[in-house]
């Protein structure tokens, strides 16, 4: 049996019946495929780290302000897997414990892929640099995470502390000069500042 339109108007009521109905798939399958994308962009944010987000800014500047309300102002020289290392100008580098970091400021748009720095870079972790600064035997002033500075010499490096044989800036370590050694625990490192 053959559809008869008598009037003319029903093949046009029909054609708008179906563009509408085409309309409002085509609107739902965008919606989901929006959805979708924000869902999948979330999870994608959810696995970044901190790390993630300052490699990629290596070499640019930034504000960082750590425990004891320090700011510490520099070009970003290094990332770890739990500190970063920032130049501050005329070879003063300032090593800070990403524990102790409140907020940075100058991070571009960009982040890496969690786990694309390797698997030797990921264990170098705070306790490695801070022993490559005791073996150096570089004086330096350690910030506390209340504000305070110490001056003096790493003597050593244990899981979860540093030994500082404490003596005046600018004077190397002798045993005549060391005033005191200072145990301290990692989490009260604010930063160490070398020249």
């Amino acid at each position: 049996m053959a559809f008869v339109d008598l009037d003319g108007v029903g093949a046009t009521r029909w054609q708008r019946l179906f563009d509408d109905l085409e309309a409002e798939y085509d609107a739902a399958a965008a919606a989901e495929l929006e959805s979708e994308v924000a869902t999948r962009a979330r999870g994608e944010m959810a696995r970044l780290r901190l790390v993630d987000r300052l490699r990629p800014a290596t070499g640019h500047p930034l504000v960082v302000q750590t425990a004891g309300s320090i700011t510490v102002r520099g070009t970003l020289s290094g990332v770890g897997p739990d500190w970063l290392l920032l130049t501050e100008g005329a070879g003063v580098e300032v090593l800070v414990p990403l524990a102790a970091v409140h907020s940075i400021t100058g991070l571009g748009a960009r982040s890496m892929e969690p786990g694309s720095e390797g698997q030797v870079a990921a264990r170098l972790a705070l306790g490695h640099a801070l022993r490559g600064i005791a073996r150096r035997r570089a004086a330096v002033a350690v910030t506390l995470a209340d504000g305070s500075v110490v001056h003096g010499t790493l003597d050593r490096v244990g899981a979860d502390f540093v030994e500082l044989a404490e003596h005046p800036p600018g004077e190397p370590r002798r045993s005549d000069a060391v005033r005191r050694v200072r145990t301290v625990p990692l989490w009260a490192l604010a930063g160490v500042r070398t020249a």
